[in-house]
């Protein structure tokens, strides 16, 4: 592994992790609050797409952390509707 995958693997981690502790307070307090549902679309497309490039060019890392990431956003959005008030 080179210093550009490494980069590039802490990256996605980075990315993909942000989104757990939101995933996590909306669970926690059953509620989802107030998120934009567009945001959270244009952000799946570019996901998907992502995700697609990945495939794409064979790059297991943008594939790995992207797809996390899509599953997160996917269970916010679950979740949101799930503890709707």
């Amino acid at each position: 592994m080179n210093t550009i995958q490494l980069i590039g693997i802490i990256a996605g981690t980075c990315t993909s992790i942000s989104l757990l502790p939101q995933l996590i307070k909306t669970i926690n307090d059953k509620n989802g609050g107030d998120i934009s549902y567009l945001m959270l679309a244009i952000l799946l497309i570019g996901l998907g797409l992502w995700i697609w490039y990945g495939v794409l060019k064979e790059d297991y890392p943008i594939i790995i952390t992207n797809s996390i990431s899509f599953t997160l956003n996917m269970l916010i959005i679950f979740f949101n509707f799930y503890y709707r008030k």
